[in-house]
């Protein structure tokens, strides 16, 4: 079986990923189970990130590696929070043992707080995912999608993670946080990235995969 580093410590993410690749039948690792730390990401856009932190997990490892850079952008906030999405509320509290649900929740009410006067909610999440071979890849696999929506008034729903609560799908009129795993998968911003990898990585590695459909995790993660 394939091994594949995911330059990640989100769960969320994790849990995804490892869904959406499982008929790859690739080997799912967490680079923190490797005693990598997470990268740097200094940059201001999605894709500069992303390849920064998949050749930081490479370089480390000496395996291929997977990186996922995302986040949500506001119509109304000029793109915002953007690449900031995950500490738009500032850096995690030192100590909160509640961790990254604390830090979604510090994030949702502050996003909220700045769209309360505005009539304009349409927003994206957007996904980029690299993967790179080895850290001098010079020709990295790179997949993005978007996720169009709005945000709604009060957050609904209690799946999902990051802003899913506040993520309404005009066409379902529900929000990311109102869907199950499995269906989120299939339309997300992660889920249209992630399928259109798994594509590519079939054709590269001459596996009889013709379609990604999620299914649970071969290394579950939790």
């Amino acid at each position: 079986m394939r091994k594949l580093v995911i330059a990640t410590n989100n769960v969320g993410k994790l849990n995804e990923i490892a869904a959406i690749l499982a008929p790859l039948e690739v080997e799912i690792v967490p680079q923190s189970t490797l005693g990598v730390g997470e990268a740097a990401e200094p940059h201001c856009t999605f894709i500069e990130n992303a390849l920064a932190k998949a050749r930081h997990a490479s370089a480390h490892t000496g395996l291929p590696a997977l990186a996922d850079d995302s986040g949500i952008c506001v119509a109304a906030l000029n793109g915002a929070p953007g690449v900031y999405s995950a500490r738009f509320a500032g850096e995690p509290v030192p100590g909160d043992a509640s961790g990254r649900a604390a830090q979604d929740e510090r994030n949702n009410r502050k996003l909220l707080e700045m769209l309360k006067r505005e009539t304009n909610r349409k927003a994206h999440y957007y996904c980029v995912i690299v993967l790179t071979r080895r850290a001098d890849d010079p020709q990295p696999i790179v997949c993005e999608a978007e996720w169009q929506g709005e945000i709604v008034m009060a957050p609904r729903g209690d799946g999902g993670f990051g802003y899913d609560p506040l993520f309404l799908i005009p066409a379902l009129q529900r929000t990311g946080a109102e869907l199950k795993a499995a269906e989120k998968n299939r339309i997300s911003h992660r889920g249209q990235a992630l399928a259109l990898l798994a594509s590519k990585l079939s054709a590269e590695w001459g596996a009889a995969v013709t379609k990604v459909a999620p299914r649970g995790p071969r290394n579950p993660l939790r």
